[in-house]
């Protein structure tokens, strides 16, 4: 998927919440269910970008016993943008306050 830099579209999808989730090629994904999140799959081998998540039925957290880098709690309705590193195999979650 390539996007110009005057190219505002977003690839969506809903995916319900599992210990191990697979967004494909999404980059705004809203999540169904409660189920703590611990890997993100990325789309493809060689992937190295920007997902956003958005918990849709209340918060769900983001743990650290898979590919993501720090623990977060993610509020209902509200955007967390996730930013995964090939170089090191883990999502990092984006500032939350």
């Amino acid at each position: 998927m390539s996007f110009g830099l005057g190219d505002t579209r977003l690839a969506e999808t809903t995916v319900a919440s599992a210990a191990t989730i697979r967004p494909k090629l999404a980059t705004l994904v809203n999540i169904t269910g409660s189920t703590a999140i611990a890997t993100i799959v990325p789309p493809f081998a060689g992937f190295s970008g920007i997902l956003i998540l958005v918990p849709k039925d209340g918060t769900l957290g983001l743990l650290t016993s898979g590919n993501i880098s720090i623990a977060v709690t993610m509020a209902q309705n509200r955007a967390t943008v996730l930013v995964y590193s090939k170089k090191n195999g883990v999502w990092a979650p984006g500032a939350i306050s």
